[in-house]
């Protein structure tokens, strides 16, 4: 009994599978936001400010990112919880695949956010015009705390992984 409830556990990973293809389908649709919008810049290029082109950019950056982040957790997740991925050999394997665990795919989400409300808030900054100061005071709170989580969870794993150092005997020195 104990064997089927572990095999069940262990094989039900693979229901994670269908939620990483819905990603896969949310990074395509990123890509045909990134196109629209890259399009829309292009054609206004001509009559557009500099303001206006560094905020068309800001925006093009900030679909990346969030596609980047995407494939993050689509590579790192999949890996760390259903299976391997295995094209170890192939040229284009990112260096980071297969070297990301759960912790690290907790920093790296972190601080892809921090950088999306960064660029986020850089745009609102390029047009302060738009805003009200109680909104652009929420939206630095916002980033604030994003920027102080991320530290903290930073903290957390260093004094995880340093506590784990402690905990090791140290090897002896034959001299």
């Amino acid at each position: 009994m104990e064997r089927l409830i572990e095999r069940t556990l262990f094989a039900s990973r693979w229901m994670l599978a269908p939620m990483y293809l819905g990603l896969v389908v949310a990074v395509a649709l990123l890509v045909w936001i990134f196109l629209l919008e890259l399009i829309s810049v292009a054609a206004g290029v001509a009559t557009m400010t500099v303001d206006d082109a560094i905020l068309g950019v800001l925006t093009l950056i900030d679909l990346s990112l969030a596609a980047n982040l995407l494939m993050i957790v689509i590579f790192s997740g999949y890996e760390n919880f259903v299976s391997r991925i295995d094209f170890e050999g192939h040229v284009d394997r990112p260096e980071w695949q297969g070297d990301v665990d759960f912790s690290a795919l907790k920093l790296k989400l972190v601080a892809s956010i921090v950088a999306i409300s960064g660029i986020h808030l850089l745009k609102v900054f390029m047009d302060v015009g738009r805003y009200d100061s109680e909104q652009i005071r929420w939206m630095v709170i916002i980033h604030l705390v994003f920027v102080i989580s991320g530290v903290l969870l930073a903290l957390m794993d260093w004094i995880a992984n340093h506590a784990k150092t402690l905990k090791r005997p140290k090897p002896v020195n034959p001299s």
